[in-house]
């Protein structure tokens, strides 16, 4: 299942534009957001303990990434009952959306070949991109480790804001 790793967008580049249900079945497009900060982060799998944690420390800074007028969006293949649940769960405050047939996942570079000893598969590379206000990428994070994420991506924000 050899693949050609997918063309990630790098700052400088146009964010590619979405519109994904989101929690709630109601669309929202990147498009709409324009005007403001979005951090936009890909994970794996609602409920799953790397997700949990990337997703809790997230909603613990909403209050100050509001203030920096930004918004934050988490992304995953899961279904919206999926998400509602994760957020109701775990007391989740941001939005999550759900790229059900991978669309968004490719656009980003982040649906990936993953190996496991069982063998290969296609999967949500954690990444997180930091989009500006004129829907330009302002910083790419791959390969994410979810411990102590959200404070970084804030400290970037603050620093290019």
């Amino acid at each position: 299942m050899a693949t050609t790793p997918p063309q990630s967008p790098a700052p400088g580049d146009p964010a590619p534009d979405f519109c994904l249900p989101d929690q709630d079945g109601t669309q929202v497009c990147l498009k709409d957001l324009r005007g403001r900060w979005v951090i936009l982060y890909f994970y794996p799998r609602d409920n799953t303990p790397g997700c949990t944690l990337e997703a809790m420390e997230f909603t613990a800074a909403i209050k100050e990434f509001e203030a920096l007028g930004a918004t934050v969006l988490g992304m995953s293949p899961d279904t919206p009952e999926s998400h509602r649940k994760f957020m109701a769960d775990r007391g989740l405050l941001h939005t999550l959306l759900s790229d059900r047939g991978h669309g968004v996942l490719a656009g980003y570079g982040v649906w990936n070949e993953k190996s496991l000893l069982a063998g290969t598969f296609l999967g949500v590379e954690r990444a997180t991109f930091l989009i500006r206000p004129d829907g330009t990428i302002g910083a790419v994070w791959r390969k994410v480790k979810p411990r102590g994420h959200a404070a970084a991506v804030k400290a970037e924000l603050e620093r290019l804001r």
